[in-house]
């Protein structure tokens, strides 16, 4: 897990390319489902079944949301025979996530 030493100051000068790929990443965070999977997420790992009765979705639908939450490596992926068991990639998505939502409370 990285330390916060070994990251670049955050108010660094942002590039054209960089800002591209952020834009990019946060895409992920921009459909109501996706979140809903990533919160599910945060006390640990579920398989698709579980997510999908917690959040009354279906099981297809979990799954096409992961799809494009790990393309993005907001989350990962363990299989255990032929179950797949999904949890959040690293810290940083479980400390970007609380700062959405807390962002969202003093703006709303």
């Amino acid at each position: 897990m990285p330390r916060p030493s070994e990251h670049s100051s955050a108010g660094r000068p942002l590039g054209a390319d960089e800002a591209a790929n952020l834009a990019e990443s946060m895409a992920v965070f921009g459909a109501a489902s996706r979140l809903r999977v990533l919160y599910a997420l945060i006390d640990g790992e579920r398989h698709v079944d579980d997510l999908a009765s917690l959040l009354g979705l279906s099981a297809n639908t979990i799954s096409q949301q992961l799809r494009v939450l790990r393309a993005a490596r907001a989350v990962r992926v363990r299989r255990e025979g032929r179950r797949a068991y999904y949890e959040l990639h690293d810290s940083h998505v479980v400390d970007l996530l609380a700062s959405i939502r807390h962002h969202a409370e003093h703006t709303s």
